[in-house]
């Protein structure tokens, strides 16, 4: 979207982190993983040491569901960037709900490459205040972000 005089929003960006593994992969991989262990335990049907093998196939399954739910709730989170002529949103959802919020001036905006906790830390500037964006993101995508985010604030200036 290009800019135009009324200050409308020019760029809308959404992010969120990718899914290897959706819900419905989920649910065949659980089934699948139980299955192929009951195989070996078949064999020990009317043995005491089914009894003894049992506790652990479970428990091996629970900690597998457990990892993966884990894995689903720190994966729910989702950042949108929000440009106009004016101003520059920032908004940010939290695992666990919590949404954080950044409103500056678009004209002081600046984004940076860097080195940081992950390679090319991409952050966002006012001159004031920084924050990150797109951390859970590849490299790659974090520098075509970045670039796609020069393009669109030299047209907004």
């Amino acid at each position: 979207m290009a800019p135009d005089h009324t200050g409308a929003v020019s760029y809308r960006v959404v992010l969120w982190p990718y899914r290897s593994l959706p819900r419905r992969g989920f649910v065949w991989f659980i089934g699948l993983t139980a299955g192929f262990m009951a195989l070996p335990v078949v064999a020990m049907l009317g043995t005491a040491v089914l009894w003894g093998l049992l506790p652990f196939m479970l428990l091996v399954i629970a900690g597998i569901w457990f990892a993966i739910q884990r894995s689903y709730a720190q994966g729910d989170m989702a950042e949108e960037l929000t440009l106009d002529r004016r101003t520059a949103h920032v908004s940010r959802r939290d695992p666990g709900g919590r949404l954080r919020e950044w409103t500056t001036n678009s004209h002081w905006l600046r984004a940076t490459l860097r080195r940081g906790p992950v390679e090319s830390y991409l952050t966002l500037t006012d001159g004031r205040r920084e924050i990150e964006l797109g951390a859970f993101l590849t490299p790659e995508e974090r520098r075509s972000l970045h670039d796609d985010l020069q393009r669109r604030l030299a047209r907004l200036r």
